[in-house]
C-alpha cells in the first residue's frame, strides 16, 4: 500500500503541479517579453547615466573652439553670423515650441537643421540651452558642412554628420594639400596627431567634398516644407528660376564672396594658422559670417559665441544685467559710493566677475556692430528705389498722386526671401512733411507696439489708429479658410476656423494637384529677381494747404519677426524691445519739390 501511495499520483495533484509549471513558464516568458521590450530603453537610460559615453558621445562631435585653434579667422567671421546663432534664437525656441504644443507630431523636424549635431547626439527636442551640449548650442557649426560626406539634395534638413574624434577627416571644396603638409612635418608646426601628443589636436586629412561648394548643398536646409505641405522655406525654388542659377553662380558666390550679397569673388589668404605660421596663405577665402538680413536679439553674454564667456552657465548670464550697465566704470562707481543699491545674484556679487563679464559683452557688441553693417550692405545691395514719380500738377488744395519703383537687384532670389509667412517683414514708409516741418501725410508708419497698421496691428483693432490703407508690404501671409469659406490672415498655417483643436497632418490627396494643402495658402508679395514693383500713393488736397517747398521722405524698413508674432508665441519684453532696435532703415532719401 504504501508503494502504491508512493507511485501512483492522484490526477488532482498532477494538474496542481502541471498549471503551477505553466504559470511559472508563463510569467517567465511574460517577464522576458517585458525585458525585451524595455532592454533598449533602459540602455539607452544607462547610456545617458554613464560619464564615459557622454564623453566619447561629445568627443564625436566636436566643437567649434576647436577648430578655431587654428581657423582663428574663419572662427571670427562665423561666431556672429545667422549660422552660429541658429540654435541660440530665443525666438526659434518660442516658435519651436508654440508649434509642437499645435502639433505634436512634428518631433524634432525643425531641431535637425537648427541643432543637427544635438539631434544626432540624442538630445531632446525641448531641452533648454544650458541643458545643451555646447557643440548643439553651436548651431550650424564646423561639423554641420565639415562632416558631411554625402549628397542629400531637398530632404527638409534631414541630413547626417559624420561622427569622429577631432583626429577624423574633414570634408571640403577643396583636396587636403595643405593639412598633408603639415603632417608630414608635424614637429615643425607643433601639432599632435592622436591622443597623449603635446600640440594642438587637428584632423589628420581634408577630403574634396563636390557638392560643398554647390547651391545644393545649401538646399537641403534652405529648401523645407512643414508636414501640411506649406514651404516655409523657398530659397532653393526661388534661386531654381533665377538669372543666377541660369548664369550658374551659387549661393556661396554671393553670400560668401568679399562683397555681402554680390558675386564679386572672394579674398585671398590662409584659411589657417598652424604653429604660428600660415598655410596656403594665397588660396580661395570664403567668408563664413554667410552674410544675410538676420541677426541676433539674444543677450551678448550668451551671443555672439566666445570661448572666454564659458565661464559661467547660460542661467548665469541671464541674470547679468547688461542693459543696467553692470561692470561699466561708471555703474561700478555708484555702487561704491553708494549711489546704487542693487542685490546682485550671486554670481554677479563680485565686482571683479562684473567688471570681466563686462569685457566679454563688450566685445559681443562690437561683433553684433559688425554684424549690423554687414546686414545693412547686403539690403541695400540687393534693391534699389526710383522716385518719386509724380502725376499731375501740384497746387494748393489739389490731390498730390505720386508713386516710387521698388526693384530687387538681386539675380539669385526673392525680395524679400528666406523664412516665409508670418516673417519677414520688409515695407515702404513714406511720410509728406510741410513748408512749417510739419509731418502732414504718411504711409508705413508703426503702432506703440511697433508692428504696422495693417489687419494685424492691436492699435488699429482697437480703434486707436487708423488703418494704413495705401501700405505697401512685401510680407508674404499665410490664408487660411473660414467655415464660411473666406480667408483671413494668421500668424501660423494652421485653420482655428475650422477646428479648434487642431491635429496638423498632411492632406488626403497630394498637395501638388492644387499647389497648396486644403484650406491653407500662403500669398507671396515678394519681387522676383531682378524685378520691380510700383508704391502708389496719393495725398488728399486738404492736407496740401499752403504755398512753399514740400519734402517726401522715403526709406524700406527691415525687421525679421512682426511683434503681434512675437506675443503670438510668447515671446519677453526683452526679446520685442530687442526686435524693434534691429529695425533696419534701407536707402532713405527726401526730395524737395515747389507748391504754389
Amino acid at each position: 500500500m504504501k508503494t502504491e501511495t508512493a507511485t501512483l499520483t492522484p490526477w488532482r495533484d498532477y494538474s496542481l503541479r502541471t498549471s503551477t509549471w505553466r504559470s511559472v513558464l508563463f510569467a517567465s516568458a511574460l517577464m522576458l517579453a517585458v525585458l525585451m521590450s524595455v532592454w533598449p530603453t533602459l540602455a539607452a537610460d544607462k547610456k545617458v547615466a554613464d560619464p564615459h559615453a557622454d564623453v566619447f558621445s561629445e568627443s564625436s562631435y566636436p566643437s567649434a573652439t576647436e577648430c578655431a585653434k587654428c581657423h582663428r579667422d574663419t572662427y571670427e567671421e562665423w561666431r556672429s553670423s545667422s549660422h552660429a546663432y541658429a540654435a541660440i534664437s530665443p525666438v526659434f525656441h518660442k516658435f519651436e515650441q508654440a508649434i509642437n504644443n499645435l502639433a505634436p507630431t512634428i518631433g524634432d523636424f525643425c531641431v535637425r537643421c537648427h541643432a543637427t549635431a544635438g539631434t544626432q547626439m540624442g538630445e531632446k527636442r525641448e531641452a533648454a540651452l544650458w541643458e545643451r551640449s555646447q557643440v548643439s548650442r553651436e548651431g550650424i557649426t564646423c561639423i554641420t558642412c565639415h562632416r558631411v560626406d554625402e549628397a542629400y539634395l531637398k530632404v527638409n534638413g534631414e541630413r547626417r554628420i559624420v561622427p569622429g574624434d577631432i583626429f577624423q577627416p574633414v570634408y571640403g571644396p577643396t583636396g587636403g594639400e595643405g593639412v598633408a603638409k603639415v603632417i608630414k612635418d608635424k614637429d615643425f608646426y607643433k601639432v599632435a596627431t592622436k591622443e597623449g601628443e603635446r600640440g594642438n589636436q587637428i584632423h589628420l586629412s581634408a577630403i574634396k567634398f563636390e557638392q560643398l561648394d554647390k547651391s545644393e548643398f545649401c538646399g537641403a536646409c534652405h529648401q523645407v516644407a512643414v508636414n501640411l505641405g506649406v514651404k516655409l522655406e523657398v530659397v532653393w525654388d526661388q534661386y531654381r528660376a533665377s538669372p543666377a542659377y541660369a548664369a550658374g553662380t551659387t549661393c556661396q558666390d554671393c553670400h560668401m564672396s568679399k562683397e555681402p550679397g554680390k558675386a564679386a569673388g572672394f579674398r585671398k589668404g590662409s584659411t589657417a594658422v598652424v604653429g604660428g605660421k600660415e598655410i596656403n596663405p594665397e588660396r580661395k577665402r570664403h567668408n563664413h559670417a554667410l552674410v544675410g538680413p538676420g541677426y541676433p536679439i539674444a543677450h551678448p553674454g550668451i551671443f555672439p559665441h566666445n570661448g572666454a564667456a564659458e565661464n559661467w552657465t547660460i542661467e548665469e548670464w541671464l541674470q547679468f544685467d547688461y542693459r543696467a550697465g553692470w561692470g561699466t566704470e561708471e555703474f561700478e562707481e555708484k555702487v561704491d559710493e553708494g549711489e546704487i543699491e542693487d542685490k546682485f545674484p550671486e554670481a554677479w556679487e563680485d565686482v571683479a566677475d562684473r567688471e570681466e563679464a563686462r569685457e566679454i559683452i563688450e566685445d559681443n557688441l562690437d561683433k553684433i556692430d559688425e554684424k549690423k553693417d554687414l546686414r545693412q550692405q547686403v539690403m541695400e545691395n540687393g534693391s534699389r528705389i526710383d522716385g518719386p514719380f509724380f502725376e499731375g500738377s501740384k497746387g494748393i488744395g489739389q490731390s498730390l498722386a505720386f508713386s516710387y519703383k521698388v526693384s530687387n537687384i538681386n539675380p539669385g532670389h526673392n525680395l524679400p526671401s528666406g523664412s516665409l509667412g508670418a516673417q519677414p517683414e520688409l515695407w515702404l514708409n513714406v511720410a509728406l512733411i510741410d513748408p512749417d516741418g510739419k509731418n502732414v501725410w504718411e504711409s508705413g508708419y508703426v503702432d506703440s507696439a511697433g508692428d504696422m497698421a495693417d489687419l494685424h496691428s492691436q492699435d488699429v483693432l482697437d480703434g486707436k489708429l487708423a488703418h494704413d490703407d495705401q501700405l505697401f508690404n512685401l510680407q508674404t501671409k499665410f490664408l487660411t479658410t473660414n467655415v464660411k469659406g473666406t480667408d483671413r490672415e494668421m500668424y501660423l498655417p494652421v485653420n482655428f476656423d475650422v477646428d479648434q483643436l487642431p491635429f496638423l497632418r498632411p492632406a488626403a490627396q497630394p498637395t501638388t494637384v492644387i499647389n497648396h494643402p486644403p484650406f491653407v495658402r500662403m500669398e507671396g508679395r515678394s519681387i522676383p529677381p531682378l524685378g520691380s514693383r510700383m508704391a502708389e500713393y496719393k495725398v488728399p488736397g486738404n492736407l496740401i494747404s499752403k504755398p512753399g517747398k514740400y519734402r517726401l521722405a522715403v526709406r524700406m524698413r527691415s525687421r525679421a519677426e512682426p511683434i503681434y508674432f512675437m506675443k503670438f508665441i510668447g515671446a519677453t519684453q526683452d526679446m520685442i524691445r530687442s526686435m524693434n532696435e534691429w529695425m533696419l532703415d534701407i536707402h532713405p532719401y527726401t526730395v524737395e519739390f515747389e507748391v504754389k
